[in-house]
């Protein structure tokens, strides 16, 4: 059963606040892989975040009807998300979390080329502005060191980090369509499920914790840990598939590059790190994408009946 459909302006907010809370992920994961190793810090996140999500659901909502299909959809979107958490977390052993952010902030034009090319809801030409923008504001934000970053080798680093990214596009993609039948809160537990099923077993061959005990796990260890467990992964992927639903994949897709000025903001307000000339432009230039990316794709979907057949403008909360 789906959830009601928000607003426009519900579901960008329901994407900003997501792109702010992952903002801080990427510090609290490199935390977090001090004590714990990535398969440790990716399965009890997930376990964390599961004895959040299910509680909440079985209250919202308790009963769930399945297709044959269905299975094999939560199959592969489960794998999705799998793919996403281990290979970032694989990725930063190996890469600066300066470097991470940038190549994160690329999310939007790998989310929106694979929506564009795989549902064509939206052309190439609507969004490639928008999105370079956007990219050139991450730029602005992150810098020549950030880009250069600290690691053992960034470029293993940062080609495990784009290939999680791929799998978060794709998993958005396909969200799509099943939540015209699931709700988010469903559809993230379900995935989150599904992926600690393949997961746990991994266990066996990365582990860091289990062997040198939990006494050995600092505090800053577990808030990295609760942190990324309660939002990143239980409220922040929640928020972002009720954005999703809302304005679609590719419209969503652009709000990721929100992550590097929400990062931004976590290091003035608790590091108190200065914010100057070139982080307010970058901070301008992200939001000018957005914006255009807004427009543009409202233009081309306007006239366009949304997916149950409601104008994309008028899927308002009943």
């Amino acid at each position: 059963m789906s959830s009601p459909r928000l607003s426009v302006g519900a579901s960008y907010a329901s994407l900003t606040c997501a792109a702010m809370v992952w903002g801080g992920s990427v510090v609290a994961q490199k935390v977090a892989l001090g004590p714990f190793s990535p398969v440790e810090t990716s399965v009890l996140r997930g376990l964390g975040a599961l004895a959040i999500l299910i509680p909440l659901w079985r209250w919202k909502e308790s009963t769930l009807s399945f297709a044959q299909d269905d299975w094999k959809t939560f199959l592969l979107l489960g794998l999705g998300v799998l793919g996403n958490h281990l290979l970032i977390l694989f990725g930063l052993q190996f890469i600066g979390a300066g470097a991470a952010g940038v190549i994160i902030g690329a999310s939007p034009a790998i989310t929106a080329f694979l929506s564009s090319l795989l549902l064509k809801d939206l052309s190439l030409r609507v969004i490639w502005l928008g999105c370079l923008v956007s990219f050139i504001g991450v730029i602005f934000i992150s810098g020549k060191d950030a880009v250069e970053g600290v690691g053992s080798n960034p470029l293993v680093g940062g080609g495990l980090v784009i290939a999680g990214l791929v799998c978060w596009a794709l998993y958005t993609i396909g969200c799509r369509r099943t939540m015209e039948r699931f709700s988010p809160l469903a559809v993230t537990w379900i995935t989150l499920a599904v992926s600690l099923f393949f997961e746990i077993p991994l266990l066996i061959l990365n582990h860091k914790m289990l062997v040198s005990g939990v006494q050995s796990v600092p505090l800053a260890g577990w808030m990295a840990l609760l942190y990324v467990m309660v939002f990143a992964t239980a409220l922040g992927q929640q928020a972002w598939l009720y954005g999703v639903e809302g304005v679609g994949p590719s419209r969503a897709g652009i709000f990721g590059n929100l992550i590097p000025v929400s990062a931004l903001l976590f290091s003035f307000m608790i590091l108190a790190e200065p914010v100057g000339f070139r982080e307010l432009t970058g901070i301008g230039l992200i939001v000018l994408g957005v914006w255009l990316v807004d427009c543009r794709s409202r233009e081309e979907l306007e006239p366009m009946p949304g997916v149950h057949g409601e104008p994309v403008e008028e899927r308002e909360i009943s």
